[in-house]
């Protein structure tokens, strides 16, 4: 997961991807739970030690922690896992998790050591392959790296947002980056952010199927008439 005062965001996984097939959906149980031994059960005990390990005497794991935490894990802090991971414990500000959400999400996971998680990370990635995982992942996007006294998402963000969660599956990305960037659009709100999903999953490639008349945000109709007047140039 990003920590907050870098402001970077995840980096894609797409090798790791590949390697998922997930058959069914239903948070927030968990699926492919492996156990290191049946001699060692989750314990609270262990996994507050855990947590406080990276929080020190806090009660929540703040940036500094937070990157010796993806580090013993072996995961990049912009790697798009620390996204879904941040996913799981429900963690409501981006480069920060507190100490009721890490017992809740590790609770959740069955992981009270960095090990238990190694072993939960294909797990994790597989999320990003089911369709519904994915769609609440994206929404909870949003709300995790607004910031909190904003309603909308700066447009930098956004960008950089959409283009981990949608630059490796929406053909049309490149090109809605491209009008982004031209617009006179200084951010993003939930709608729109919603909206671009349901558009990214729906719309062919080529706008064929795209209804002027529709309930679509305005930002998107703009994107649409750039878009054809640019193939017509």
């Amino acid at each position: 997961m990003p920590v907050k005062k870098k402001r970077k965001l995840p980096a894609s996984d797409d090798h790791e991807l590949k390697k998922c097939k997930v058959t069914g959906f239903s948070r927030p149980q968990i699926r492919g739970t492996r156990l290191i031994s049946a001699e060692k059960p989750f314990s609270n005990k262990k996994c507050l030690a855990w947590f406080h390990e990276y929080a020190g005497q806090d009660e929540v794991v703040g940036p500094e922690g937070m990157e010796k935490f993806c580090e013993d894990i072996g995961v990049e802090p912009e790697n798009i896992i620390m996204l879904v991971l941040a996913w799981q414990l429900e963690a409501s500000s981006m480069g920060f998790f507190t100490k009721e959400e890490w017992l809740k999400g590790m609770t959740l996971l069955q992981c009270d050591c960095n090990e238990r998680l190694q072993g939960k990370l294909d797990h994790l990635r597989c999320e990003l392959n089911d369709s519904a995982a994915f769609k609440n992942i994206y929404r909870y996007a949003f709300d995790f790296s607004r910031d909190k006294d904003q309603r909308s998402l700066d447009m930098d963000t956004a960008k950089s947002m959409l283009a981990l969660l949608l630059g490796r599956t929406w053909p049309l990305f490149p090109g809605f980056h491209q009008f982004l960037e031209q617009s006179k659009y200084k951010g993003m709100n939930k709608d729109q952010w919603y909206n671009v999903l349901e558009f990214s999953r729906t719309i062919l490639a080529d706008l064929s199927n795209y209804d002027e008349d529709g309930a679509w945000p305005v930002l998107l109709d703009e994107f649409v008439e750039w878009q054809k007047a640019r193939s017509a140039s």
